[in-house]
């Protein structure tokens, strides 16, 4: 067998040389092996420094449900779906893993005025359904114009997915894109939904869990990609968020 010269080069180390010896091939494999291994557990050591946040972040997130629930589940009832928004978060309130969760409600009122009198109407409504709850909100100012922050963040979010006519984009050529005439035709769904983002921010940031209406777009007039922008508006940045939309079918009875 051949005599081999052996040079082991480490990260700032001096170099090792290796008198001449008839090596063995035994010998020759094992450093390759562990040269191979080496290779590979700083490969698996980067990876995990890398990931090792994210992970943490996602595992967080996946069992978040896992163990016991303290806090408020804010129900936010802001159509008549014929209940569901309702009834769910009450049903999820019975069960023991939420059964230290108190149910708050929100709901759209008329005016300031009526505050009261709208307070006592649900409290009524909801004792009729049986509906245990902590407290009620009654929202006089839905309707109010979203503030110009709220807009610019809602263009950012979009801004990707307009229809750019200067650079020569037509809505024929790109149909799942936004376009201005949809953005006008749905304009004032879209201040319904920043409106909303800017009342959960202000309500319900604390919250366990949030039960909200779903927004519904209407077919042919609303993209894919506006709805979208919509449902990340409503959920950015906030606890975690149920959209259910019932179908004005009537869910919850009562004895009269």
């Amino acid at each position: 067998m051949t005599g081999v010269i052996f040079f082991v080069v480490a990260e700032d180390a001096p170099m090792l040389q290796l008198t001449p010896t008839m090596a063995s091939e035994e010998s020759l494999s094992s450093i390759a092996q562990e040269t191979v291994v080496d290779e590979v557990e700083t490969e698996d050591e980067e990876k995990k420094d890398k990931f090792d946040g994210v992970n943490k972040e996602v595992l967080k997130s996946v069992s978040i449900f896992q163990g016991k629930q303290k806090g408020t589940i804010d129900v936010w009832w802001l159509f008549d779906d014929g209940g569901l928004t309702l009834l769910i978060p009450y049903i999820l309130s019975t069960k023991a893993r939420w059964s230290n969760c108190n149910l708050r409600v929100f709901t759209a009122g008329t005016k300031k005025q009526a505050l009261v009198r709208d307070q006592k109407n649900m409290a009524t409504l909801l004792s009729k359904f049986r509906i245990n709850y902590s407290n009620i909100e009654i929202i006089t100012d839905l309707g109010r114009k979203p503030r110009a922050e709220s807009q610019i963040e809602f263009n950012r979010i979009i801004d990707s997915w307009v229809v750019k006519e200067d650079a020569g984009e037509t809505a024929e050529q790109f149909p799942w894109k936004i376009s201005e005439a949809d953005i006008v035709a749905n304009k004032d769904k879209t201040n319904r939904q920043l409106r909303i983002r800017e009342l959960l921010l202000k309500h319900s940031t604390d919250a366990s869990l949030i039960v909200l209406t779903l927004p519904v777009p209407r077919k042919g007039t609303c993209p894919s990609s506006l709805f979208m922008g919509w449902i990340e508006m409503l959920t950015k940045d906030m606890p975690p968020i149920l959209l259910l939309r019932g179908n004005q079918t009537s869910v919850l009875t009562y004895y009269s």
